[in-house]
Formats: structure tokens, sequence, C-alpha cells
């Protein structure tokens, strides 16, 4: 288990210049003007931003009715007796609820647990894991169908929905694995 640790260690100390120095040098091995493709890319993105402003409105609203309706105290009282069952502690839930409608809603409960808890704290660490291991699904959606006009998503959402839940239990049972 030590091994493992001490190769993902080194192993994330390197990936992220790899990444920064590795594109680019990619780009020209291949002739790809990587300056102009760049800021092209930047001029789209911004464009794509105007276009979606909207939508990032709906879905800010919708997380702040959610959160002030008192409706996320309510899921986690409802879910506490089967949680005990399946070993989940209470306290992860707020994450899982509000991982995929919000990224800074979500980051804002790690902090809290955090705080809460000790950096330490195997809650914390499951939070955490459930942090970097979901998406935002309800406003990646929003963001990206409605950026092109899509209006029906079909099963992107029951699969985005699907996949950030199995990413959640496997986060609280993996981290129970690995710190307990």
């Amino acid at each position: 288990m030590e091994t493992i640790k001490s190769v993902l260690d080194l192993f994330s100390v390197f990936i992220l210049p790899l990444i920064i120095v590795g594109f680019p040098l990619y780009g020209i091995v291949k002739k790809v003007p990587v300056y102009e493709v760049f800021v092209d890319g930047a001029k789209e993105g911004f464009t794509v931003a105007v276009r979606i402003i909207p939508y990032l409105v709906a879905i800010l609203f919708a997380i702040g009715m959610f959160r002030a309706s008192g409706a996320l105290d309510f899921i986690i009282d409802g879910l506490r007796p089967l949680l005990g069952v399946v070993g989940i502690p209470p306290e992860v839930i707020p994450m899982g609820v509000l991982r995929p409608l919000t990224g800074s809603g979500s980051a804002a409960i790690v902090l809290d647990m955090i705080n809460q808890f000790g950096e330490d704290s195997i809650l914390v660490k499951m939070v955490a894991t459930m942090f970097g291991s979901t998406e935002t699904t309800f406003y990646v959606i929003a963001v990206y169908f409605g950026s092109i006009n899509i209006r029906k998503t079909r099963h992107a959402l029951p699969a985005g929905l699907i996949a950030d839940f199995a990413a959640m239990l496997l986060a609280v049972y993996v981290v129970k694995l690995l710190f307990t």
C-alpha cells in the first residue's frame, strides 16, 4: 500500500508540468500553429460564454432556491436510516446532493467540512474524493447543451447521474478501505 502511495505521489509531482509542456510540444511536432490555434479557441470560448449566460443564471437561481428552501436538510434527514445500514456517513450527503448541481457549492462543502472536522478527517477525505471524481452534471448539461441549443438531452442526464452516484459510493468505500 505504501509503495502505491509513493508512486502516486511521484507521478503527481510531474503530471502538471508534463501537460503544460507536452501539449505545445506535441502541437509543434505535428506542425500545428500552436499560438494561433490557442487564440482562435479563446475567441470561440468567449462567444460560447456569452451565449450560455442565460442558462447559467437559470441553474444558479435553481440551486439557490434548493438550498434556501431547506430541501437539502429534508433529504438528509430522510436518508439517515438507510445510510446507517449501507455504511455511508450522513455528513457526506450534502456533497452527494449538491455536487451534481454546483461546483462552487460543493467546494464550499469541502471547505466547511475541513473547518469542522480537520483536513485529516476520514469524512473530509470522502467528500474531497467525491469532489474530484464526480461532475456538476446539471451545470454541464445546462451549459453544454444550452450553448448549442439542444433542448432534449435524452440519456445524458440519467447517464451522468448514474455515473455520479457510482463515483460517490466508490469514494466512500475506497476511502474507508485505504484509510481505516
